[in-house]
């Protein structure tokens, strides 16, 4: 089972990023192999549609990454009451070919109290016109559930646990319906 995780924050010093770092020890303590992709490392140029964007040597990793993926978890910090614009200019860059009928799960790191719940509707919005299957499950991480060593408090970890787990569980029961 491939899962590609998305860190769709372009920050530095990014909450995005701790925890899709969590994101990937847990979905690889339950099994999964993980690939990693993080807008604020692997710099894309902004989709224009242009022909040849596509030979852009980061384009290419996203896109064999996203080719291989049998499901993603894809987090996003929360800009102006959406998405970063940076995790929406990558996944321009893919589209249905690369999530179709596949288990897609979300999780913001919001700036606290609701702040995420709009970038999560955005990212699910998204998902359904790419054609990817947004489960039901999401989770929005406050700074105050982030520990200094970059753990999350014992509430948000069970939260976040119950997303990874959802995605692994409807990633399991897809690839075992493809082989039937």
């Amino acid at each position: 089972m491939q899962i590609l995780v998305i860190s769709g924050s372009a920050r530095v010093e990014s909450n995005t990023r701790k925890v899709a770092n969590l994101g990937v020890k847990y979905l690889s303590e339950l099994g999964a192999d993980v690939t990693f992709f993080d807008v604020g490392h692997d710099i894309l140029p902004l989709y224009s549609g242009a022909e040849g964007e596509e030979l852009h040597p980061t384009v290419q990793k996203l896109r064999d990454y996203a080719s291989q993926a049998d499901a993603f978890l894809i987090l996003t910090p929360e800009y102006h009451s959406a998405m970063s614009g940076a995790l929406k200019n990558a996944l321009d860059f893919l589209g249905a070919s690369y999530f179709r009928q596949k288990p897609v799960s979300i999780a913001a790191a919001g700036g606290g109290g609701k702040g995420g719940i709009n970038a999560l509707n955005n990212v699910r919005t998204v998902i359904r016109g790419i054609l990817g299957v947004g489960l039901p499950q999401q989770v929005v991480i406050d700074p105050a559930d982030l520990t200094e060593s970059g753990q999350l408090a014992d509430g948000a970890d069970k939260r976040f646990r119950g997303v990874i787990e959802e995605l692994v569980t409807f990633t399991k029961a897809v690839s075992a319906s493809k082989v039937l």
